[in-house]
């Protein structure tokens, strides 16, 4: 069998169209079930950020009252948020790494711990944000994402090119970060912000194209437990990119609150 580059259309004798259309089909249900793994992930991480600013005590817990120099008291994270903010990327590294080699159930679980996790550490966003602000951003990023993801799915355009070019601006996007972190440029930030944006729009488009891709590659090599892993792992990249196209657009257009 014969497939064109689309991977749509076929060439060859009658046999060949039956199982393009398997495959097509196949292809469907994986990518239903990456944007459920990954939607149900969102999910979560907004329930749990929502239950830790709506608890007075929980959100002291994390963010607990402190006294700047000038004698403002403040929120700022405390033990348990810094572990939320640092546990995610332990979590990442054992599903890059250990994805292959553990169950199903750990693999999903570990996927649930990331994503609670990650609201953990996000709650603090409603405490700089308004809430009604981060609701309009949500969604324009919800749009841009599902717009983004789109493309990437049906364009006939080859994205590999572009992927090694979007991975060196998250590099950089990680080392002016860091440096900046000393600098506290506002400049700087804003720059970030917007490289942000353009780098996580692009990786959307190319990682769903790269999902895609290897689907059809290897999907006769994928039994059930291997597809429901890689599904989940599949799901996370989406989910990171979604999360930081989030984040970049919020301080880009996200209204602070004034106390």
């Amino acid at each position: 069998m014969a497939f064109s580059p689309d991977y749509r259309t076929y060439t060859g004798t009658p046999r060949a169209a039956e199982t393009a259309a398997l495959l097509d089909a196949g292809l469907r249900a994986y990518m239903l079930r990456v944007y459920n793994w990954m939607a149900s992930g969102l999910v979560l991480t907004g329930a749990v950020a929502l239950a830790i600013v709506s608890v007075p005590a929980l959100f002291n817990a994390f963010y607990p009252l402190v006294m700047t120099p000038t004698g403002r008291m403040v929120h700022a994270p405390g033990i348990l948020a810094w572990i939320t903010i640092f546990s995610p990327l332990a979590f990442i590294l054992v599903l890059n790494f250990g994805v292959n080699r553990l169950s199903t159930s750990a693999v999903q679980g570990i996927y649930w711990a990331f994503c609670a996790c990650m609201g953990a550490s996000m709650a603090n966003l409603f405490v700089i944000y308004t809430g009604a602000s981060i609701g309009r951003v949500f969604f324009i990023s919800a749009g841009t994402f599902a717009a983004m993801s789109l493309w990437g799915y049906t364009t006939r355009s080859d994205l590999s090119r572009m992927g090694s070019f979007l991975m060196m601006g998250l590099i950089g996007i990680v080392l002016a970060s860091v440096v900046n972190l000393f600098l506290g440029s506002a400049g700087m930030q804003f720059a970030l912000s917007v490289v942000g944006v353009l780098v996580f729009t692009g990786l959307t488009a190319w990682d769903t194209q790269r999902i895609k891709a290897d689907f059809v590659q290897f999907a006769y090599a994928y039994g059930p437990d291997q597809a429901a892993k890689r599904s989940v792992f599949d799901a996370l990249n989406l989910y990171l990119n979604f999360v930081n196209l989030f984040q970049f657009l919020l301080m880009l257009m996200g209204n602070r609150n004034s106390n």
